[in-house]
């Protein structure tokens, strides 16, 4: 026997009875979208890696440790995206959506980082991403948060999801306080976590991000990131605080709150909750004005977020919700005799065609009146339609209810439609 072929670790298989809240989901995300005008663009997976070295940055974990990257054919090197935000740039800028112009994008899809595998984070993982160009004003940033806010309201995680605010400031201020954080740092090395240590090389502003404990204490007596903000920033940052607070959103402040990718400034967020361990955040953005012009086009102001759906799909189910889920069908069609099959398959595609939206499985592959009762109770459908040699003979349809105490009707073929409305079988 042959040896069977296993997934990849970290590649996870989305089975059908997971499917259905995946797609609610998405469906309730993309209604969001459309609300606040943002249009869909289809980005490729595969992209230059000098891409991702000049977006993400060569000193990041991303591109030092977690991308997919080899050379195709030609010898020019490519990499599965890890990231959504440089492919939207790549794609915009080539194609001249910014010039001149406003944008508001959003795409979906894989993304692939080689980490260790847990709960809530994979090899190929899925995110929907959010970016607006042309616009460099606060309301653009609020809008975005006030957008991803009505995303949870609208799946009803709203009361477990916080929303964690910070400014960064300019590429100047951040060199400033990199600066002093890196001298202070270096005078207490021996005391920062292996990892902090490793960053202390080469991006010591990803220390601030540290869970280790040891690490954040010995941040507190530090230099703070909001001593060297730049006063474009600070009114900047005021102005969004104003708008969040006339729109009755609820933040906290972080000032340790940066972003892994070094193309954001000013502005960053995130949305975090408590109900899903140490894989905490389910939301998270920026603004990112230079990354337009640092991949070669004119200065562009720019932001986004990115959602991670696997993640959101982990907390729908905690929390038990998803209420409007319906993944059951509505009917299920038996041909009892062979000699039905053509007759059965007919009335599907008129059910189809007449009650739109209607859920209409076939049974197919023959089978007694007792296996195709028992596949079409396990089909979850309200009513089984079954046509045996009578109802072939009279031109009829058995209508038999499986979720209720309704009684069984044997209708003529043209009153099937009709009799289905009636029971509000739609």
């Amino acid at each position: 026997m042959s040896k069977r072929i296993q997934g990849i670790r970290g590649m996870n298989d989305i089975l059908p009875d997971q499917t259905a809240l995946w797609q609610y989901i998405e469906r309730k995300v993309e209604a969001v979208l459309e609300q606040y005008g943002y249009q869909e663009i289809r980005l490729p997976v595969l992209e230059s890696t000098d891409l991702f070295k000049r977006s993400v940055g060569e000193v990041t974990d991303i591109v030092e440790k977690e991308m997919y990257t080899f050379d195709d054919r030609n010898g020019d090197s490519v990499t599965l995206r890890p990231e959504g935000t440089a492919g939207c740039v790549r794609a915009g800028e080539q194609h001249g959506l910014f010039y001149n112009q406003q944008q508001r994008l959003w795409y979906r899809g894989p993304m692939f980082r080689y980490e260790r595998p847990q709960k809530g984070r994979y090899r190929q993982f899925h995110q929907m991403g959010v970016e607006s160009f042309g616009m460099a004003g606060p309301d653009i940033d609020a809008e975005l948060i006030l957008l991803s806010q009505r995303l949870w309201l609208a799946l009803g995680i709203a009361p477990w999801a916080t929303l964690q605010l910070n400014t960064i400031g300019s590429s100047d201020s951040r060199k400033q306080f990199g600066e002093a954080l890196l001298t202070y740092l270096n005078a207490h090395k021996s005391e920062l976590d292996p990892d902090s240590q490793r960053r202390l090389e080469n991006n010591p502003l990803r220390i601030l991000d540290s869970k280790d404990a040891n690490t954040q204490a010995l941040l507190d007596n530090g230099p703070s990131l909001s001593d060297f903000i730049d006063d474009e920033s600070k009114v900047h940052f005021e102005q969004l605080c104003k708008i969040l607070d006339r729109a009755g959103v609820n933040y906290q402040v972080n000032t340790r709150l940066v972003r892994g990718l070094d193309y954001y400034g000013k502005t960053v967020f995130e949305w975090v909750t408590d109900k899903l361990g140490a894989q905490g955040t389910i939301c998270a953005g920026g603004r990112y004005d230079g990354l337009v012009s640092h991949l070669g086009g004119k200065p562009t102001p720019a932001v986004g977020f990115a959602i991670g759906l696997e993640r959101l799909v982990l907390l729908v189910e905690q929390l038990d919700l998803g209420a409007e889920l319906k993944s059951d069908n509505d009917i299920y069609i038996m041909p009892l005799v062979p000699e039905a099959m053509v007759e059965a398959s007919a009335l599907g595609e008129l059910l189809r065609s007449e009650l739109v939206g209607l859920k209409v499985m076939n049974h197919c592959g023959g089978g007694s009146v007792k296996s195709q009762m028992k596949k079409a109770d396990k089909s979850g459908a309200r009513w089984a339609l079954m046509i045996g040699e009578e109802e072939l003979k009279q031109n009829q349809v058995v209508l038999k209810p499986l979720r209720s105490r309704a009684e069984q009707k044997t209708v003529a073929w043209d009153e099937v439609v009709t009799t289905l409305k009636d029971l509000n079988v739609e």
